[in-house]
């Protein structure tokens, strides 16, 4: 009798490109996507792959053991690894952008971004980001007491909690000078006071484990408050972080609803006569193609080493906005275009259906993006 092999990552040649990388570690995506869907477990194997690959690291500068990709090639791998699971694609995406940040965070010589490089690129750790569920208006409290601070907290839609080694995080503190802030810290998921929940049963994007992460009175040390910044602003610390951020976290969203586009226009070929059919391919390929040239251009105002700018983050908002709502059309048409056997579970185009909802909710919002755009002009 014949034994099923799961599939596995070829060993790797670290003198591989980052596309020769990709293209070992799509397999593994592609066939356990399904099953962690049905599921709704965590993408364990896609993210061992990831990091056997030493994709991990691509953020890290090659001179501390990475690959020393910027912006747009993150986007662009996790563009493609979307094309094979979503769950991967969204999950490692929020490590890719705080190591990013952590490289920029190092070429200024700022603390702690240097050694937690390192740690990325030698022991393949992972970075869990909670700025989504945060932004502007932290959920958590910061206390000062000698030698830091006492952070309680209940962090929502954290992917790939149960993995990560380090939360990079926030919380709101009332200094009494300076009044209300935020402190942006790093927390290593060992420290007391840190627990996961088991929260994440969702309709999309199953596989990212974005459980809930509890903070009860976890000491910060002075030496991991990374920013203090303004509360409710979007001050130009996270201008950076956001113009980083949502070019890499929209292309995985993209890669969702090509996958969408390729799976529906795949199984109807036998029946590519109808108009009707090729009026809605091509809608799908014409909202694909401005989606993909609204990324572009704004992966082109960010650069390599962006300044801070809100007038870039508003760009890079706008941008995700159209992706969203591109993504959104296409895989509502591609389950229009697949028909009936696209309605069932265990469809990529199903799949994928679902898994674009989830573009909406990151911020800004796509209606809090008009809102910040319109804000620019008066």
């Amino acid at each position: 009798m014949t034994t099923l092999q799961e599939p596995q990552a070829r060993p790797l040649d670290r003198t591989a490109s980052l596309d020769d990388r990709v293209a070992q570690v799509t397999p593994v995506l592609a066939g356990h996507a399904g099953r962690h869907d049905v599921d709704g477990t965590f993408v364990s194997e896609s993210l061992d792959a990831l990091r056997d690959a030493g994709l991990l690291a691509a953020a890290v500068p090659t001179e501390l053991g990475g690959l020393g990709a910027g912006p747009r090639e993150l986007a662009g791998l996790q563009r493609e690894l979307a094309h094979h699971c979503g769950s991967t694609a969204l999950a490692s995406s929020m490590h890719q952008h705080v190591v990013c940040f952590t490289a920029w965070r190092y070429r200024r010589g700022l603390p702690g971004a240097e050694a937690t490089l390192r740690r990325v690129a030698d022991e393949g750790i992972v970075l869990v980001s909670t700025g989504g569920g945060d932004w502007t208006h932290p959920r958590g409290e910061a206390v000062r007491v000698d030698g830091g601070f006492r952070v309680s907290g209940h962090k929502r839609f954290c992917s790939q909690a149960g993995a990560g080694t380090v939360m990079s995080t926030m919380a709101s503190y009332d200094d009494p000078e300076q009044g209300r802030r935020v402190l942006n810290f790093a927390v290593p998921f060992a420290s007391e006071g840190v627990s996961v929940l088991d929260s994440w049963d969702t309709m999309g994007m199953r596989g990212t484990a974005s459980n809930d992460i509890v903070l009860e009175d976890v000491f910060v040390p002075d030496e991991r408050v990374l920013a203090n910044r303004p509360y409710g602003v979007i001050d130009p610390p996270l201008q950076v972080i956001g113009s980083i951020a949502f070019p890499i976290v929209s292309a995985a969203y993209l890669g969702v609803a090509e996958a969408a586009f390729t799976a529906a226009v795949d199984s109807v070929r036998q029946r590519s006569d109808s108009p009707t059919l090729r009026r809605q391919v091509g809608l799908m390929k014409h909202r694909l193609q401005v989606a993909g040239w609204a990324l572009d251009a704004a992966l082109d105002m960010v650069g390599e080493d962006p300044a801070p700018s809100l007038d870039v983050l508003t760009s890079v908002m706008i941008a995700k906005r159209e992706i969203a709502l591109a993504g959104v059309e296409v895989c509502d048409l591609a389950m229009e275009v697949a028909g009936g056997p696209a309605f069932f579970r265990g469809s990529v185009v199903e799949r994928c259906y679902r898994d674009i909802r989830a573009s909406k909710f990151h911020p800004t919002t796509p209606e809090e993006t008009l809102l910040l755009a319109g804000q620019q002009l008066f």
